[in-house]
């Protein structure tokens, strides 16, 4: 089991240049975790993809409803003083730190792409590329 981070989800979905990245991601490992909040944070991604007309709404909806289906029953709620904690002691958003907190209380790493993450957390993370 790893955790992944939102853009590691959306890469998967979504044509970008990391797209197969991701798919080699998930074939190296297919058991993906992530906080409740990957949720919010992948309807705000989809919904940035509709205002640039990358995708329409029936395609906005049928990834959503993929990417749940992938993290079904591998979401976790992450304790707030570990994410309060995190945050205060990395400068990273509580919205990064809930990636951190949850690998940590998993004993697992992240996987992101996200340079100040990967560079505050070194021993918590590796690169996506560096997995694939």
């Amino acid at each position: 089991m790893i955790v992944v981070d939102t853009n590691v989800i959306a890469y998967l979905f979504l044509p970008t240049q990391f797209t197969t990245l991701s798919e080699n991601l998930l074939k190296l490992d297919s058991e993906w975790a992530a906080p409740a909040l990957w949720r919010s944070e992948m309807r705000n991604v989809l919904c940035l993809y509709l205002k640039k007309d990358v995708i329409d709404f029936d395609t906005a909806i049928e990834i959503q409803e993929q990417a749940e289906s992938l993290l079904l029953d591998c979401e976790y709620e992450v304790n707030s003083l570990n994410v309060l904690s995190l945050a205060h002691e990395s400068g990273c958003s509580a919205y990064d730190s809930e990636f951190i907190a949850l690998a940590r209380s998993l004993g697992t790493k992240l996987i992101t792409s996200d340079k100040k993450i990967l560079k505050r957390f070194p021993k918590d993370t590796q690169s996506l590329k560096d997995m694939s």
